[in-house]
C-alpha cells in the first residue's frame, strides 16, 4: 500500500500527531511519501518511516506554481492509493488524482470548503469539526477520527534540572505560544496557588509577553519556562497537575499526552475536550477564562491526592480505550482500501 502526504504545519499538536501515524503507518507496512516545510524539526522523526520532499509551497514563491505539478506528476507515476493532505494549505496542493482515495485531515474548523474541490472524504478529528463542515454544505464523505499518541510511561526527569525544589506540586502546560492558549492567564492563576511551581513547554509569538506577564504577578522564582522539545514526556511525567487553559482547542492533544503519564488534568471547557473529558471523572473542566476557576480547581487536586490519581488513572484508561494506536490506524487503512 502507497500514500503521499502533504503537511505545511509548524510545531503544534497536528504536527506531533502527523509524527506518531507516519511511524505507525509505517509499522503496518505502507510505503509513504511525504511534502513537508523546509527545516521542520521533526523531520528527523519522519525521515526514517517517509521519503520527504522538502518545500514551503508560499503564495509568493516558484513552489506556488512549480510544487502542484510536482506532485501530479508523482501520484501518476506512482499511483498511491490514497493521499492525505493535512489543513487547508496542504488541502490546495491535492492534485484531481483518480486512481486512488484523496482525504483532507481536519483539526480545525474550516471558514470554507474552496480548499477542498479535489478532496474526496474529509478527516475530522472530532464530531463537531464534521458537524460544522456539513453545515457549510459539504456533501461528498467525512469520516471522525481521532489522534492517538505513545502512551508508554517514562522516568520523569529530575527537578534539580528545572531548578525546581522536592516537595512542591508542580503544575505543567504546554503547546505553541499562542493567544487562544491562554498561558497568559494560567499564570495570572498561579498567584492563588500558594508555594506551587508552573512549567510551561513550547515556544513562539507571545513568548515575551508571557514573561511580561509572570514579572508582572512576581512570580519569577514559580514559573519555569522549558523551551521547545521534540518530546515532553520526561517533564509530563515529573508534573503533578497538567492544565489546558486554551479558549478554542479542537482536540486538545497535550491532554492525550498527559494522561498518557496517568497525570489528573484540568481543561477548559474547549470544543475538543468537551468531547471526551467528563468532568470528576477523568479530569476536571473549567469555563473558558475562568481565572478563579483554574485556580480553584488546581488547589482541589492538590489538596486531594486520592482525586488527582483517580483521574490520572481514569484518563489513561480513556486513552486507551477511545485513542488507541491500532483502531486509529486501522480506520485509516480501510480508508485507503475504498475506490473513489
Amino acid at each position: 500500500m502507497r500514500v503521499h502526504q502533504y503537511i505545511f504545519g509548524k510545531d503544534g499538536g497536528a504536527e506531533r500527531f502527523f509524527v506518531h501515524l507516519v511511524a505507525a503507518l509505517a509499522k503496518r507496512g505502507v510505503d509513504q511519501t511525504t511534502v513537508m516545510r523546509w527545516n521542520r524539526r521533526w523531520k528527523p522523526d519522519v525521515e526514517p518511516y517517509s521519503r520527504v520532499i522538502e518545500s514551503n509551497f508560499r503564495n509568493l514563491s516558484i513552489d506556488r506554481l512549480l510544487l502542484p505539478i510536482r506532485v501530479r506528476m508523482m501520484a501518476e507515476m506512482q499511483k498511491p492509493d490514497a493521499i492525505i493532505s493535512w489543513s487547508t494549505r496542504g488541502a490546495r496542493l491535492m492534485p484531481a488524482y483518480k486512481g486512488g482515495m484523496k482525504l483532507s485531515r481536519l483539526g480545525d474548523y474550516p471558514t470554507h470548503l474552496g480548499y477542498f474541490k479535489n478532496t474526496d472524504i474529509l478527516v475530522c478529528n472530532t464530531p463537531s469539526i464534521g458537524d460544522h463542515v456539513r453545515q457549510l454544505g459539504w456533501d461528498r464523505g467525512v469520516e471522525v477520527i481521532s489522534n492517538f499518541t505513545d502512551t508508554a510511561l517514562v522516568e520523569p526527569i529530575s527537578r534539580a534540572e528545572v531548578d525546581t525544589p522536592e516537595g512542591v506540586p508542580i503544575v505543567m502546560t504546554m503547546g505553541r505560544f499562542v493567544k487562544r492558549k491562554r498561558f497568559h492567564l494560567l499564570i495570572e492563576a498561579m498567584t492563588s496557588v500558594p508555594d506551587a511551581y508552573l512549567w510551561i513547554a513550547g515556544d513562539g509569538e507571545e513568548r515575551e509577553a508571557l514573561e511580561a506577564t509572570m514579572r508582572q504577578h512576581k512570580l519569577e522564582n514559580r514559573v519555569r519556562f522549558l523551551g521547545w522539545h521534540k518530546d515532553t514526556r520526561r517533564y509530563v511525567a515529573a508534573c503533578d497537575i497538567f492544565v489546558m487553559p486554551s479558549s478554542h482547542e479542537p482536540l486538545g492533544n497535550v491532554i492525550l499526552e498527559a494522561w498518557a503519564q496517568k497525570k489528573a488534568v484540568v481543561s477548559s471547557r474547549s470544543e475538543g475536550p468537551l468531547w471526551f473529558v467528563r468532568d470528576g471523572d477523568n479530569g476536571l473542566l473549567v469555563d473558558i477564562d475562568d481565572v478563579p476557576g483554574f485556580a480553584r480547581a488546581i488547589n482541589q487536586l492538590i489538596a486531594q491526592p486520592q482525586l488527582a490519581a483517580t483521574l490520572g488513572e481514569n484518563g489513561r484508561a480513556s486513552l486507551i480505550g477511545q485513542f488507541s494506536e491500532d483502531a486509529i490506524c486501522d480506520a485509516y487503512i480501510e480508508l485507503f482500501k475504498r475506490k473513489p
